[in-house]
């Protein structure tokens, strides 16, 4: 290349002989300087600029132009020669501008991979922990209950009818237990959004956290229980789970309501709780970044705000591909 380049810059000279002084070619000098100064660096590129201003001034020279005489001659060899160190700089600075950028491009990316990364290991790693409670502990309690339940028909025809009592109470918290661990499984499991789809899974957590957490959590939906695209629903069903979440947990709500609308190709999703309300929604909490990360995921947004009264209102609203879907 700049090999080319000085060719390229030597031709320039040549014609610039050939036309005469009275047809200005500088600006041709220019684009060879501009292009080393990309390519090479601001060393070739000034380097580049120098021998263009020497080869214009001999070009110009010796067919005899008048301006390269006296002080004018030297005020239009510092006027041509700035002009063309000033192209070089352009150009590694515009190059160096690129690099930049690219560079934060990359970055961005590679930073937005390693969050995906991330998202992903969560979810394989809940999906583990969740198989593991419904393959074993789950199905290890069941065992027991058979266990007790069998155990409290020998009693009471044995007559034992306070030991029976008592097996019975045992078989009805083993049942209890075996339901709790069930919705522990699906929490982390949300296998059930592809089977059931997005309006039934979201309507089963309710259910699932009103169970567990003893609290009044209803849920309202407009949208029909289509299949909705099985990327976009678990990321919106795990915002939903972490925003009732952190309403049980963090905000001690009593009453928690989940909207879900949808209409044409929007659909919007809303978690309103009366607990003690976020206090800072612009916080940079773990679980309100992977909120944000997920509707972000979906090509959605995510808006967290205190409401007027007493709670916090978690919005999320995005785009389907085509209605209903």
């Amino acid at each position: 290349m700049i090999a080319e380049m000085v060719a390229s810059l030597i031709v320039i000279a040549v014609l610039d002989s050939i036309t005469s002084y009275q047809i200005r070619l500088l600006p041709f000098y220019a684009v060879p300087v501009f292009v080393l100064a990309w390519f090479c660096g601001k060393t070739w590129g000034i380097a580049a600029g120098v021998l263009s201003a020497l080869l214009w001034w001999c070009a110009n020279r010796f067919t005899g132009d008048p301006d390269l005489d006296g002080w004018i001659g030297v005020w239009e060899v510092l006027r041509h020669g700035g002009f063309l160190l000033i192209v070089a700089l352009v150009g590694s600075a515009l190059r160096a501008k690129s690099n930049i950028t690219a560079e934060r491009i990359a970055l961005l990316e590679h930073s937005q991979r390693l969050e995906r990364e991330i998202v992903n290991i969560s979810e394989a790693e809940q999906r583990r922990i969740g198989q593991d409670l419904h393959d074993g502990l789950c199905q290890y309690l069941a065992g027991l209950t058979c266990s007790a339940s069998s155990l409290r028909d020998d009693l009471q025809k044995l007559g034992l009818q306070l030991d029976a009592k008592t097996a019975d109470e045992l078989v009805m918290l083993l049942q209890d237990a075996v339901v709790q661990t069930r919705d522990l499984a699906r929490k982390l499991v949300p296998a059930h959004v592809s089977q059931l789809g997005l309006v039934l899974a979201l309507e089963s957590l309710t259910q699932s956290v009103t169970r567990l957490h003893g609290v009044n959590c209803r849920f309202r939906s407009n949208a029909s229980s289509a299949n909705w695209n099985e990327y976009m629903a678990t990321h919106l069903y795990r915002i939903a789970q972490e925003a009732i979440n952190n309403a049980t947990r963090h905000g001690k709500a009593g009453n928690i309501f989940l909207f879900f609308n949808a209409a044409g190709c929007s659909l919007r999703l809303r978690v309103v709780d009366d607990g003690a309300g976020i206090s800072d929604p612009d916080s940079d909490g773990m679980g309100l970044d992977i909120m944000r990360y997920r509707a972000r995921l979906i090509g959605g947004e995510l808006t967290i705000r205190r409401r007027n009264g007493r709670g916090t209102i978690v919005s999320c609203t995005a785009r389907t591909a085509s209605p209903g879907k």
